[in-house]
């Protein structure tokens, strides 16, 4: 992995001949002498979209898709691609979709322990607040925030470094788009 980095990685604090970061650009945007348009930020067009979604024969599937702006440095991968990591499901138990410092993530598999939390018999608001307290314990200043489901629709989410987390939800029951708000975590 440290040679991909050393030849990929560039500009960016710490070295990534000595360290598998998380990264961090040296340079602003505007100080790098690149081509590439600067993305334009505003409350509609920011940020991860995940999904988990239970279908009306009980299958589920998950997904992820994220622009990375707050961490794109050349040859970054990033979270979403990465099983476990952006998103998990397991058929039998349940799935997440996780948002957040992509480098961190990647090392924790929030959704991936989500998932085995349900499995362990956990409710999705407990698997998930687990699944952020295990990254927060060793990275106190995490961002994120992940929404957990199992296979029965139940629902539950968590998140640290902000004030407060919106996720929306749709059923039969409810019959409209539901925005729901948690309140974060702190340690």
């Amino acid at each position: 992995m440290r040679f991909y980095q050393h030849i990929c990685f560039q500009n960016v604090n710490p070295n990534p001949r000595v360290s598998c970061g998380p990264y961090k650009p040296l340079y602003k945007k505007a100080e790098i002498n690149t081509k590439v348009s600067t993305p334009q930020f505003g409350p509609n067009n920011h940020d991860t979209v995940g999904m988990v979604v239970i279908d009306n024969e009980g299958r589920m599937c998950v997904g992820t898709s994220s622009n990375g702006a707050k961490h794109k440095i050349p040859g970054r991968v990033g979270d979403s691609p990465i099983p476990g990591a952006g998103a998990y499901v397991d058929q039998d138990i349940g799935g997440a979709a996780a948002t957040g410092d992509g480098d961190i993530m990647m090392r924790f598999l929030p959704s991936y322990q989500a998932v085995e939390n349900l499995r362990q018999g956990m409710t999705p608001l407990a698997a998930a607040t687990d699944a952020i307290y295990r990254i927060v314990k060793k990275y106190s200043d995490f961002s994120g925030g992940i929404v957990v489901a199992n296979i029965k629709g139940d629902y539950g989410a968590a998140c640290h470094g902000m004030n407060e987390f919106p996720f929306s939800v749709c059923n039969p029951v409810l019959g409209t788009v539901k925005v729901n708000y948690v309140q974060c975590i702190s340690i």
